[in-house]
């Protein structure tokens, strides 16, 4: 079995998928889509991408490229915790050494913007496609005085010293990264599972009032609770909207498909992108 995941070796991505899938070939993919197509293409079983970090919020990419571009299923969400180190080559650790330039995933150098605001006011930030891309290319180019932004794992990899640990500026950060497959059907993986889920995209329909509050309802009176909800633009227009939708419940016989049908009876446009269980990869 090949997984596809956000590399290069070494990102967080990387350390999910090496803690839920041991044994299984593994494939890097150096962006989100890539990731995706990996699988649409048949050059991959499964897709494990980063959905949401909880100090930094929905992965936009992931969460627009399944409604716009793909359809595969959600089978599987892991949800791992995340130590942003900052670190160097090692011909540059000496505390004199000053950083010309600090490099690392955009969700990681917002993670620790207090930080890099008090110890790096100044130091210019440069996004890169991943954590790990940041610590590779650091490594690569020893002659610049650079930093980056990542996890143990990644300084191991990449051969770089860490010259302060933990510099997120919240002790609880986690991310959850989904897994993606051609099929429904939901993955078992062994670890432990800490809950059923269901994810739909919902696209309301236009000029009808009270739309959003109605499709809220049909899942208020069956006491089905709503995890998450967030609206993604259309790219049709300001002001057009879809909808992703969490239901902390597993898909049944009676309630989901209930809610589904009552939602499209109203004009909405479901799209289910998965039921799925949801585990957590400890440290």
């Amino acid at each position: 079995m090949k997984i596809a995941y956000l590399g290069p070796r070494a990102s967080f991505t990387d350390l999910a998928v090496r803690t839920a899938f041991p044994e299984e070939d593994k494939v890097p993919c150096v962006t989100i889509p890539d990731c995706i197509e990996a699988v649409i293409e048949e050059e991959a079983d499964y897709a494990v991408v980063p959905l949401e970090n909880a100090l930094e919020g929905s992965v936009h990419i992931t969460v627009d490229y399944l409604f716009h571009e793909a359809n595969l299923s959600i089978v599987a969400e892991l949800t791992s915790p995340i130590q942003q180190h900052l670190m160097v080559h090692p011909g540059h650790s000496e505390p004199e050494s000053k950083v010309g330039k600090i490099l690392s995933h955009s969700h990681a150098l917002a993670q620790c913007h207090k930080f890099l605001h008090h110890q790096y006011r100044g130091t210019p930030l440069e996004q890169t496609t991943s954590t790990a891309a940041a610590a590779k290319y650091v490594s690569e180019h020893p002659e610049e005085n650079l930093a980056a932004i990542g996890n143990e794992l990644a300084a191991r990899e990449y051969g770089l010293t860490i010259i302060h640990e933990n510099i997120h500026d919240f002790a609880y950060n986690h991310t959850k990264f989904i897994v993606l497959h051609k099929q429904s059907d939901a993955l078992t993986i062994s670890r432990r599972k800490s809950a059923e889920k269901t994810t739909l995209m919902v696209t309301l329909p236009k000029d009808r009032s009270g739309a959003l509050h109605q499709v809220l309802s049909t899942f208020a009176w069956r006491q089905l609770n709503l995890s998450k909800i967030e609206s993604r633009p259309l790219k049709t227009g300001l002001g057009d909207y879809f909808f992703l939708i969490d239901v902390a419940h597993g898909m049944d016989e009676v309630l989901l498909p209930g809610a589904i049908s009552e939602m499209e009876a109203l004009g909405c446009e479901v799209k289910m992108i998965g039921t799925y269980a949801s585990y957590l990869l400890e440290e």
